[in-house]
């Protein structure tokens, strides 16, 4: 079997180890990779966003799957050319993805779908945006209703931090045309959940709820980034709950995008506001969360390919189920220094050789390559995902931790809380 895992990230080396494991004998490629999916998969040297090459490639190879990772080439209408050219893909149509693209076109499909979210407004306009800040006070949250890799949703506990936040994004350009409009909303208190779904556009599958860690420092502070570490499996995202979020949140969206012509078939990412017990959508993703799927992928015990593949040729996930270990897993990201702002590139990494052989640790690859020399060094903000496992959190995150320490780079830096709040919940017990 030949596939394709298109993107270069954390997420897309967990995918390539995942379908690994599951196909030993299969021929995977990735477009582009980074400096540790090599190991398991052939690079292909074209971006996300070579719509019309990568196509060619499947093509020219015969690839029998294409997974999409990221969001951009989603947004951009990849599936939609895959398909028109008989290419097997997994990730939504342009216009289904768009619930992604656009948080505004979201926002509007929960009203209409009448899925409960945070109160909110629609700006494009600055000095629109500025009175209703003025009137609705603060804490509140601003965000950019485009792609802006995690990094545009800000909450903001003064007014004046709303209005700088509004002011950048509507008036600097701060994320370009993504930042053009903005949705301004209230600030729901609770706690964070993230449960992805996997859909036939009729049915959906949930994977085992996890928790992702945006903001850059401990304690939850600082500006919110693609994500700092994530945990799962998370407690509080019982039975109960996780069907309430199927009966309330998921299976209202897609019939309201199969009404408006737009099927969602793919993975549907939700991502949620707990508040006293009851879901509330912070926002959903059309893709696999990252860093979420390196922590859920682990303790997934049945097969990722299968489903993928029913989903891409349009098949049903009627009587589909999953299987999960009773194990806990947690990802820690290691970010380069001044990250999410500026940082340097092409620091030297070293990852010591025992970490490759310990059953409990997983070292993916997020921004690293291969130097002329065949050094492996940097190349992004959130450069490697060290996921420990363990029969807990607790222990799993303890895992991950000692192995963070033990990897080196220069102007490295990792949050060493990630999982707090459900450690938290172990002591307590």
């Amino acid at each position: 079997m030949r596939i394709m895992v298109v993107g270069s990230g954390g997420r897309e080396h967990a995918l390539i180890w995942k379908l690994k494991q599951e196909q030993p004998e299969a021929q995977i490629y990735a477009a582009p990779g980074n400096g540790g999916t090599k190991a398991l998969a052939e690079s292909v040297p074209l971006k996300p966003e070579e719509i019309a090459a990568l196509a060619d490639f499947a093509d020219s190879r015969e690839i029998d799957l294409t997974v999409v990772g990221p969001e951009a080439p989603l947004v951009a209408g990849i599936a939609d050319v895959f398909q028109q050219r008989g290419l097997r893909v997994f990730g939504p149509s342009q216009a289904a993805a768009e619930i992604e693209g656009s948080k505004a076109f979201a926002k509007a499909i929960m009203q209409k779908a009448n899925v409960p979210t945070a109160s909110h407004e629609t700006f494009r306009s600055f000095e629109e945006a500025e009175r209703h800040i003025r009137e609705s006070g603060a804490p509140i949250v601003v965000k950019a209703s485009g792609l802006a890799a995690g990094k545009g949703s800000i909450v903001c506990q003064t007014v004046d931090e709303a209005m700088e936040a509004a002011r950048g994004m509507l008036v600097d350009k701060r994320f370009g045309e993504s930042g053009a409009t903005v949705v301004v909303e209230d600030c729901l208190a609770g706690e964070e959940l993230s449960v992805l779904f996997l859909t036939d556009g009729a049915r959906a599958i949930p994977l085992i709820p996890s928790q992702d860690h945006k903001p850059i420092g401990e304690g939850d502070t600082g500006p919110n980034t693609g994500g700092m570490g994530a945990y799962a499996p998370v407690s509080i995202a019982d039975e109960q709950l996780v069907g309430n979020i199927l009966d309330r949140v998921v299976m209202p969206t897609l019939a309201e995008l199969k009404k408006q012509k737009r099927p969602f078939r793919g993975v549907l990412y939700c991502g949620l506001m707990i508040v006293e017990g009851d879901p509330y959508v912070i926002e959903f993703n059309c893709r696999f969360g990252d860093p979420e799927i390196q922590a859920i992928l682990p303790l997934m015990e049945s097969s990722l390919l299968e489903l993928c593949e029913r989903v891409a040729r349009g098949d049903s996930l009627k009587a589909a189920s999953l299987r999960w270990s009773r194990r806990a897993a947690v990802c820690t990201v290691l970010a380069s220094q001044g990250y999410p702002g500026s940082y340097a590139k092409g620091k030297a990494i070293n990852i010591p050789d025992e970490l490759a052989h310990d059953p409990d640790l997983i070292v993916l690859h997020a921004g690293t390559r291969r130097d002329p020399e065949g050094v492996l060094v940097t190349s992004g903000g959130r450069v490697l995902n060290v996921v420990g496992l363990g029969a807990s959190v607790t222990d799993a995150a303890e895992k991950s931790r000692q192995a963070s320490d033990a990897i080196q780079f220069a102007g490295k830096y990792f949050r060493r809380d990630i999982g707090y709040r459900e450690i938290r919940r172990e002591r307590s017990r």
